[in-house]
């Protein structure tokens, strides 16, 4: 896709704006590079719709996501998603995040082991 190897997830984007020491363990553990980084439509909503956001945070988010590809949710997308909801049971942010990396290949960089399952799982499952 275009240069884009890793799709974000929301707890990473936040812990690289907070220069979380497990954020930039995971980050410097795969050749990552912020120009070849993709969020998705989800982690976008999720950062910004976050309650008691200050000004200031916000240009932070709103400066490094100009930094990413934002990959929104088209039709592949929902029903990858749909199908790892039915199978998993996980939450549908998750679902979304975890259908946004499969179905455009990317590398998805979490810190939420348990999402990190959900795509081991499924990949070993195809």
């Amino acid at each position: 896709m275009s240069g884009v190897e890793w799709l974000l997830d929301t707890n990473v984007v936040i812990g690289l704006l907070k220069q979380q020491t497990a954020t930039i363990a995971l980050l410097e553990s795969h050749p990552f590079d912020l120009s070849k980084a993709a969020v998705s439509q989800i982690t976008r909503m999720e950062l910004l719709g976050f309650p008691g956001l200050l000004p200031e945070e916000e240009l932070a988010i709103l400066d490094l996501l100009q930094n990413c590809r934002i990959l929104f949710i088209d039709e592949l997308v929902e029903q990858k998603a749909i199908q790892l909801r039915r199978t998993s049971h996980c939450k549908l942010p998750d679902a979304i995040i975890a259908a946004t990396a499969l179905v455009n290949n990317l590398t998805l960089l979490t810190l939420d082991q348990r999402l990190q399952n959900l795509l081991a799982q499924f990949k070993t499952d195809k």
